[in-house]
């Protein structure tokens, strides 16, 4: 499946994630990510990965560069992963938000 492309309401029968377009109300498969119970709490997650698409998007939003996501941050990720993760970011991006926040807050003590 190409990224991006519209589907059905259904998720693609071999698993990939696909998660609900906010704005056209229709289904959007992303290829490189997907959804496991258990894993990252059930977030959205790079595929083979436990790198959640709000670990990259965190990075991304605190200055690092694309390049340097996947050369120095996550080298077992590509670069078209690191871009689906902004394309899932910008169809859902106050989940994201929330869940960087999270992850940047101070810890309580």
């Amino acid at each position: 499946m190409i990224a991006g492309t519209k589907t059905s309401q259904r998720a693609p029968p071999w698993g990939r994630f696909a998660g609900m377009n906010e704005t056209t109300a229709t289904a959007t498969a992303y290829r490189y990510l997907t959804r496991q119970p258990g894993v990252r709490s059930g977030q959205a997650i790079i595929e083979g990965t436990r790198v959640g698409v709000h670990d990259v998007i965190g990075l991304l939003q605190n200055g690092e560069s694309v390049d340097s996501v996947v050369t120095r941050c996550f080298p077992n990720i590509t670069r078209a992963q690191v871009y689906e993760c902004l394309a899932y970011y910008e169809d859902h991006r106050g989940e994201i938000d929330v869940l960087v926040a999270r992850q940047m807050a101070p810890a309580a003590p």
